[in-house]
């Protein structure tokens, strides 16, 4: 599935050898479209992602109607096997990138841009970014303090979704607001016949990475949770001991996930699946916005906004309500004129509206100009509205901006840690190993 296009690790940013580049961007569009319709005939150029089945749909239906208002060609290949790490790190190592690639980590745009690897984005792009985006959005794509990069999508990641005949047969009518509610109707849906109340994808270990920075975001805040984002205090931080304490209080119940031995080998789409399939076997699962992408076709007949809900991952110890966010980035690995033109489309809300309003695409905007009543279903558009009002006040994926090494690698650094401690619950031991991971990857 293309949801998973977030959590590749990125371990060949590491080895790739520098390709040495030069100067900046060249022409570009509005935003809304560029030339009169041959301005770029005969002109092609190459885009490297991860996005397949609705999202590829939607990506491509943008390229379309570029191509046609420029005409130029432009050709989207999503990387084989979803390693767009590995066949990135190896075309830009052979000397041959694509034109444009999707990166959806803040990490790997510092260590491409740090390496002369990517070119920074015109001036007329950088100011559509600007005029339709929070600034954080453009800081995000940035590498001191020069935009490299254009937003392209983004994902609410502090949601909760639920199934919601499940809650109405445990006579739950309104949805947890705070932690130990939601430990209290997990029961209350375990008594109610559910036999795992909670599904947890472990096998994929970037939805413990998830699940560990939407607690600790609510127990530490907003300060400590970039701290740690940096490396400025240690894993073994009394901080990082609450959170995870906090986190076995679910983890560590099997009569909430089961066995967590069974639940660290659950990848993310079949926890999705076991909430929203025909026969459900659990009732919630935490997840992204990009939940909604999954719960499709004859395995997960389930319809977002009416069987499939969601709530926003609730207070803890009286935290306040707040957004962690992800998203993918465009960024130019070559000097191609109409890939550059096309950063500058992609930036706009012409395309962000294309890509939303493409059914199963699961794609939300937080370009300013993006009209709700572009999106598909209500349920997406709330979350898109949400993560628009709250302009600058959201935090950024922790170990999306964690080096590669220790955030984004499977089975290895933090995804590896969490996955231990889903099944171990030893605090301790966790803080200590993660410690020694991260401090190998900071170097």
């Amino acid at each position: 599935m293309g949801v998973q296009r977030k959590y590749v690790g990125l371990a060949a940013l590491a080895t790739a050898s520098v390709v040495a580049l030069a100067g900046c961007g060249g022409s570009s569009g509005s935003g809304s479209g560029s030339g009169s319709g041959s301005a770029l005939k005969g002109q092609s150029f190459t885009i490297l992602g991860q996005w397949t089945g609705g999202e590829q749909d939607a990506f491509n239906a943008v390229i379309k109607n570029f191509d046609s208002s420029t005409g130029a060609s432009g050709t989207y290949t999503p990387a084989a096997g979803g390693d767009e790490a590995g066949v990135l790190g190896t075309k830009v190592n052979g000397g041959a990138p694509p034109d444009i690639a999707i990166l959806s980590l803040p990490g790997a745009i510092a260590q491409y841009a740090s390496k002369n690897k990517i070119y920074p984005v015109s001036s007329a792009t950088q100011q559509v970014v600007k005029s339709q985006f929070a600034s954080k959005w453009g800081d995000l794509g940035s590498y001191n303090g020069k935009m490299y990069c254009v937003p392209v999508d983004a994902s609410n990641k502090s949601t909760v979704w639920y199934n919601n005949t499940a809650f109405s047969n445990a006579g739950i009518s309104t949805p947890p607001a705070t932690w130990p509610d939601l430990i209290k109707d997990a029961k209350t849906i375990s008594a109610s016949g559910v036999s795992v109340p909670i599904s947890v994808g472990g096998g994929d270990g970037w939805t413990l990475t998830d699940w560990f920075e939407n607690v600790y975001l609510r127990t530490a805040g907003i300060a400590k949770y970039q701290a740690l984002t940096e490396h400025k205090i240690p894993w073994t931080d009394p901080s990082v001991a609450t959170a995870l304490n906090a986190l076995k209080q679910i983890w560590g119940n099997s009569q909430l996930v089961g066995s967590p031995s069974k639940a660290v080998g659950v990848p993310f789409t079949a926890s999705v699946d076991n909430v929203f399939k025909q026969s459900p076997t659990s009732a919630i699962v935490y997840e992204a916005s990009f939940v909604a992408t999954t719960i499709t076709g004859d395995k997960d007949p389930a319809k977002v906004g009416t069987d499939a809900k969601v709530f926003p991952f609730p207070s803890v110890n009286g935290s306040k309500p707040v957004v962690e966010a992800a998203g993918d980035f465009g960024c130019a690995f070559t000097k191609n004129k109409a890939a550059t033109q096309f950063l500058a489309y992609l930036a706009g809300s012409k395309a962000a509206t294309t890509l939303v309003s493409t059914p199963g695409s699961g794609f939300l905007s937080v370009n300013k100009n993006v009209q709700s009543s572009a999106y598909t279903d209500s349920t997406s558009a709330q979350l898109a509205q949400d993560m628009v009002k709250v302009g600058n006040k959201f935090v950024f994926d922790m170990s999306d901006q964690a080096p590669a090494a220790f955030g984004g690698t499977p089975n290895k650094g933090e995804w590896g840690d969490l996955q231990t401690f889903l099944k171990t619950g030893d605090v301790k031991a966790t803080q200590q190993q993660l410690e020694k991971d991260a401090a190998a990857a900071y170097k």
